[in-house]
This record gives structure tokens, sequence and C-alpha cells, in this order.
């Protein structure tokens, strides 16, 4: 007997990319630009602080579908699962916990 696709254990890359769709909702209702976006001087402080690479956004301060933000996120998914954490409900959550380490 084959199991439906429905019937079988959810795959962790389909709950992975499930959890960084929302929280990628859960920032755009959030903020209007990307909050690691500086308008000012237009780079990206992801692309600094995870690539050490002092570069420009080319999006513009747009977070949605940037490859970037998607990373951030696929990388704090994997440290929270790593170490058994509940995963945050919003983006905030994100923020605030990154903050008061």
């Amino acid at each position: 007997m084959s199991l439906t696709p429905d019937e079988r254990e959810p795959d962790k890359e389909d709950g992975k990319r499930r959890w960084v769709i929302k929280m990628i909702k859960s920032a755009k209702s959030q903020h209007k630009l990307c909050p690691y976006y500086d308008k000012k001087t237009q780079i990206c402080f992801l692309m600094v602080t995870m690539n050490n690479q002092q570069g420009k956004c080319d999006r513009e301060g747009r977070f949605d579908g940037c490859p970037m933000f998607t990373n951030f996120l696929e990388r704090v998914y994997d440290d929270y699962t790593a170490k058994k954490k509940v995963l945050p409900n919003s983006f905030q959550d994100i923020v605030w916990g990154i903050t008061s380490i």
C-alpha cells in the first residue's frame, strides 16, 4: 500500500521553506524595506555580516525574493533547529532574539 503525498511525513526542507515564507510575509507586514538595508548608503548589512563583503543592495531595499534575506532566514532556521529551540512565530521575534543575546 503506497502513501499519498498528504499521508507522508512532511519533508524537513518543506518545513524549512514554509517557515521562511512565513517569516518573509511577517517581515513584509512590519517593514516596507528590508530592515537590514541602509537607505542613505544603500548598503545591505546582511551582505556585510554574512559574507564579509561591502556591497550595495541591487534590489533597492526590497526583500521579497532577496537571496541574502532568504539565506539569512534559512540560517536562523538551521540555528534554531540545531539547538532544538522553538521556532519564532513572527519576524519581530527573530529581531528581538538576536538583539537580546
